[in-house]
């Protein structure tokens, strides 16, 4: 009997450990979106694109919806019914609409002027120009995968056409031109070098584009993806510094073709149907042109007394440089919670983050957890519904809830975001409008997790 009731105990621990570990979970969830709620996140600020509106009447609370998003945060339960609890997250992937088993979930339509920046774009990825294609976050979604998947296929509808069309061979004319070496660019160079094209990828920078500017160890891609001449790529997560070296060892092949530190500063489409594409060095002719280069553009200023002040910088490359200084970080989103994390890791610093509105809104959900607890710890300091009104050789001025504060003050960095390439584009001929990204969000979505459970 004795031994019986033993077995029967251990049978109970095995079954009830699994059951408490999920109900915690599921308790934590509920007290996040509670949060998120009293925070006043909760339809604080309208979605980027597409989003659930949820029917409640038909809602059975089952969580399908909530445990699919791979946004974090965008859906929660209330109440016991499901809600939309941070909007702004939400890119429209429509996985939370599959999985309701019972379609109380629809994609309603975001206003239009929040995506009213964005190049018209066909299903090939080709402007309004013919022979221009865009790949990559220039074309609404910033994912890394995104950018490779594009790049890729934009080559292969310009390979189709070249091999159609049979154009004389001609040393002066390139078969492709890609502006950027980022993640897209690099892909379009990888599929020509597949199609055996005659390209030329043009650099304003280094190696990496918006990549390389990101903070060290910054994890940057974390599902599988197929990269053109190697086939897929089967890590599931990879840090900024890894990428890049792999990156490095693909462009250092003898048959890629790079120039960098070399920016495009106009592009012509001429009588003869080819371009015309000019940097400050020379000008090359090419049949179509792949630009890759991301909305990132020139740094977005603030305007503020100070800010040519040379302490005042808009990227952070390597936050060890850094130590027992007085550092003001601008911004509310990834990039400035990431750099302000960093910063603070260092031996000495004093970090103080400025954002404008009264919590972070538009963060991963990982970085919001970071920033608290690094806030709770105290070695972080955030002053919510401040702006900095002045910045001088020694301190900040901030304007907070109406009243000026002064700080001390050695580094400013600012994350206002950046003036996309819009008026460029314009010039060339490209033509703008809302654009709905649902269908391209839910795709790469599915796509990644099909990559992903494959892998496996």
């Amino acid at each position: 009997m004795t031994e019986s009731l033993v077995t029967y105990a251990i049978y109970a621990v095995i079954l009830i450990i699994p059951l408490a570990i999920y109900l915690h979970r599921q308790q934590r969830a509920k007290v996040a979106a509670a949060e998120a709620a009293e925070k006043g996140k909760v339809f604080s600020e309208t979605p980027r694109a597409q989003h659930p509106q949820i029917d409640v009447s038909n809602c059975i609370g089952c969580q399908s919806c909530t445990s699919v998003c791979p946004e974090g945060l965008v859906l929660g339960m209330v109440g016991g019914k499901a809600a939309v609890v941070n909007p702004v997250r939400c890119i429209g992937h429509g996985l939370c609409a599959d999985a309701c088993p019972v379609g109380a979930i629809t994609m309603a339509i975001a206003t239009p002027g929040m995506r009213a920046d964005l190049p018209y774009l066909t299903p090939e990825y080709e402007t309004s120009v013919p022979g221009l294609f865009i790949a990559g976050e220039l074309g609404g979604l910033a994912l890394i995968r995104n950018a490779i998947n594009q790049g890729r296929d934009c080559v292969d509808s310009i390979a189709k056409r070249v091999s159609e069309s049979h154009p004389a061979p001609s040393p002066d004319i390139f078969d492709v031109l890609i502006v950027g070496a980022g993640p897209g660019g690099i892909s379009a160079a990888l599929r020509s070098i597949e199609h055996k094209l005659r390209y030329v990828v043009l650099e304003r920078d280094t190696v990496g584009g918006t990549v390389s500017k990101y903070p060290r160890q910054k994890l940057v891609m974390t599902a599988p993806v197929e990269f053109p001449l190697y086939g897929m790529l089967k890590k599931r997560e990879f840090s900024k510094e890894s990428l890049i070296a792999f990156w490095e060892e693909v462009t250092a092949r003898p048959d890629f073709h790079i120039y960098t530190n070399e920016s495009v500063e106009n592009v012509v489409k001429d009588a003869d149907g080819c371009f015309t594409v000019t940097t400050q060095k020379v000008a090359y002719r090419a049949r179509n042109v792949v630009m890759a280069m991301g909305r990132a553009g020139s740094p977005r200023k603030l305007g503020v007394k100070g800010e040519e002040l040379p302490k005042v910088m808009y990227r952070l490359i390597e936050a060890d440089h850094y130590r027992n200084k007085n550092i003001l970080v601008v911004g509310g989103g990834d990039s400035a919670v990431e750099a302000a994390l960093g910063l603070a890791r260092q031996k000495g610093n004093r970090v103080t983050i400025s954002y404008r509105k009264d919590w972070f809104g538009r963060i991963k959900e990982r970085n919001s957890k970071l920033a608290e607890e690094a806030m709770n710890a105290g070695y972080l300091n955030v002053i919510f519904n401040s702006i900095p009104t002045e910045f001088k050789d020694g301190s900040v001025v901030l304007e907070v809830d109406g009243a000026h504060r002064e700080l001390p003050n050695d580094y400013v960095w600012i994350f206002a975001g950046g003036v996309a390439p819009n008026e460029f584009l314009k010039r060339v001929g490209v033509s703008f409008g809302s654009k709905d990204l649902t269908l391209e969000a839910g795709a790469e979505a599915r796509s990644a997790a099909e990559l992903a459970n494959a892998a496996v």
